[in-house]
């Protein structure tokens, strides 16, 4: 029997609104899925975030002696620190400043610290419990001494208090992070170190402290305690300037032609590949480049902050690329009619209209684009960079290392319970430096945002 028109009117009116029930329960599957995702994401982001703040804020707050130390004329015989007298030349004076130095550099500075010591132990140090006595302080910190005398000689024949950084093991004894539980031969100090660094301890001798340390002094691999990031964090600094001076300027001066200037032929096509290409290459290819052509072929100097500049330069230039020409095509076309319209020129168009509204998307652009150049480890390591360098750069070709390869080295450390937390702290630093890049980025699209 055939249905009424009223009841195929029904029918239709069932079959949609079955459909539209369908499509709305995936919808909101998918909706449920997409945020979902999201949360896992950002669940996994926090859990990165919070270990890495779990393990690297502490070893911001490292162990420090604060202790009466006494510069003992007897065992500090140096002359008075050399003025320069008028109508003396100025190589002259060096000449005795420099023999100041080397006579500062023969006083036994470890007897007084070892004096010092002994006084706050308020015991008798036999010469077989010297070794013991002195682990409890970084084995660098007599340089440091020598150098707190040098800068102010009024404090011969006078009592100060000093701060002194404690060795790597009694910081890692003194935060618990190591067992007290082991036996003696698993110990990385003697059972006497370790009472001491205790009562010191107790006594309020030793306090952690925050360490500056970590932000001024460059590696150290004969005192782990004395540790730094100056070193990596001028080397990371000059590749930067470098990146910003080169890829930026190049990058958005090739973007610009390409997208506004350039015929549409076959050559373009294969130059647009090519960028495009260039920028899904795994970076360790950009290092092996720079090795061969920038170290081999133009002899510029090994682990220098300038060639690591050149290799980012080149790994971060088809992101820069890219990026300014989708800024570039995201600007309607009634821009460049209305400005040809009323009599501009290409060129005018261009430089007066286009790139002053495209200006926050190549900005951001350009920014990412350096701050992930700022984290890459990999080419870095193949141009040397992880040598180790024991002295902070003043310009790029300078030897230096990076705050990646600092991280890496670090994390490779045979004093792990040590330097796992320090290797979390530079990973912060360099978070940081991202995370502020990424924030200049946002900033500068905001100011220089217009709309149309």
């Amino acid at each position: 029997m055939s249905m009424t028109i009223e009841q195929r009117r029904q029918h239709r009116l069932m079959t949609i609104e079955k459909s539209l029930a369908k499509r709305h329960r995936k919808e909101n599957r998918f909706r449920r899925l997409g945020l979902a995702a999201v949360m896992t994401g950002m669940t996994l982001v926090a859990i990165l975030f919070a270990s890495i703040l779990m393990r690297g804020v502490p070893a911001f707050w490292q162990a420090t002696f604060f202790m009466e130390l006494y510069f003992d004329p007897e065992v500090i015989q140096l002359e008075e620190k050399p003025e320069r007298a008028s109508g003396e030349s100025q190589s002259e004076f060096n000449e005795r400043f420099s023999a100041w130095q080397t006579q500062a550099g023969l006083v036994n500075w470890q007897s007084l610290i070892d004096r010092a010591l002994e006084d706050n132990l308020e015991e008798d140090i036999e010469p077989s419990q010297l070794r013991d006595l002195r682990a409890l302080l970084a084995s660098n910190e007599r340089f440091t001494l020598r150098n707190k005398f040098m800068e102010d000689p009024s404090v011969l024949g006078q009592t100060v208090e000093v701060k002194m950084l404690a060795s790597a093991n009694v910081d890692v004894w003194i935060k618990g992070n190591i067992n007290r539980d082991l036996a003696d031969a698993r110990q990385q100090l003697s059972a006497q170190t370790r009472a001491w660094a205790d009562q010191l301890y107790d006594e309020g001798i030793i306090r952690n402290a925050f360490s500056t340390a970590l932000f001024l002094n460059m590696d150290s691999r004969s005192s782990p305690a004395s540790a730094g990031l100056a070193g990596a964090f001028m080397g990371s600094l000059f590749m930067m300037i470098i990146v910003i001076m080169l890829s930026v300027p190049l990058g958005v001066a090739s973007a610009v032609y390409l997208e506004e200037f350039a015929p549409k032929n076959r050559l373009t096509d294969i130059i647009e590949i090519n960028i495009n290409n260039l920028a899904a290459v795994p970076s360790i290819v950009f290092g092996l480049l720079g090795a061969s052509i920038f170290i081999g072929y133009l002899g510029l100097p090994l682990s220098a902050p300038l060639v690591g500049g050149l290799v980012l330069t080149l790994m971060t230039l088809p992101t820069i690329i890219i990026a300014t020409r989708a800024s570039l095509r995201s600007i309607p076309p009634s821009i460049r009619q209305a400005a040809l319209g009323i009599g501009a020129s290409k060129v005018q168009t261009v430089f007066h209209h286009v790139l002053p509204i495209a200006l926050p998307g190549i900005l951001t652009g350009s920014i990412l684009g350096v701050a992930q150049a700022l984290g890459e480890t990999a080419p870095l390591l193949l141009i040397g960079m992880n040598a180790f360098v024991a002295n902070v750069p003043s310009t790029p070709f300078e030897q230096s290392a990076a705050l990646p390869v600092q991280i890496y080295l670090w994390q490779g450390n045979e004093l792990r319970n040590f330097f796992e937390a320090r290797t979390s702290a530079a990973i912060i630093v360099l978070l940081a430096l991202m995370l502020s890049l990424n924030a200049l980025a946002i900033w500068l699209r905001k100011k220089f945002e217009t709309r149309w």
